[in-house]
């Protein structure tokens, strides 16, 4: 078994530095630390211009590690619709996928996201070739991203887990650099 867990993008990444390393905030590195100290292989790639998250440039970055259908996956906001997509695209097999707060691309609160995460549709037939989806979100994340999390659980019938004032889960809307919840249905 192996786990990888795609981050997030936000439109102020180019200009803010402290952005950047997207790969190395919130609590991927708790997760990753959790992990390995079980001997779980776990890598969280830093994602190309996170602030313009170009669908072929995330799959290449992808690619370069492997997934089999032992894998799981995470993926985290615009993360998480990247994997929807590139499950769908691929048609790649998978233990377990697991989406923390995901986005569509559709929502006019993230309307900076380019277009190719707006148009993609729901592949439901992922839902086939993965052993449990499992997703993640907070009662106090904005209204659209709620909307968004229900339309994955309605499409690919996962198990919708709901957490109070996680907000969009970042450090500062968690208040703390740990995410059991997501390490136990990682174990589980």
């Amino acid at each position: 078994m192996n786990v990888i867990i795609i981050h997030g993008s936000s439109f102020k990444d180019k200009e803010d530095n402290k952005f950047k390393i997207k790969n190395k905030q919130h609590w991927f590195p708790w997760i990753k630390e959790k992990l390995e100290e079980r001997e779980i292989v776990c890598n969280v790639p830093l994602m190309p211009e996170s602030w313009n998250p170009k669908y072929d440039d995330w799959k290449k970055k992808l690619e370069e590690i492997k997934i089999d259908e032992f894998s799981i996956v995470v993926g985290t906001s615009t993360g998480g619709a990247f994997l929807v997509k590139w499950l769908g695209d691929t048609k790649k097999k998978i233990k377990k996928l697991i989406l923390v707060a995901p986005v569509t691309g559709k929502e006019k609160c993230n309307e900076w996201l380019n277009k190719e995460y707006e148009d993609f549709e729901i592949d439901e037939s992922i839902m086939n070739r993965i052993g449990e989806i499992i997703i993640f979100y907070s009662d106090n994340d904005h209204t659209e991203r709620l909307e968004s999390a229900k339309l994955y659980h309605e499409k690919l019938d996962g198990r919708l887990i709901e957490l109070k004032g996680r907000g969009h889960f970042i450090e500062k809307h968690m208040g703390t650099k740990e995410f059991p919840e997501l390490l136990k249905e990682i174990l589980e």
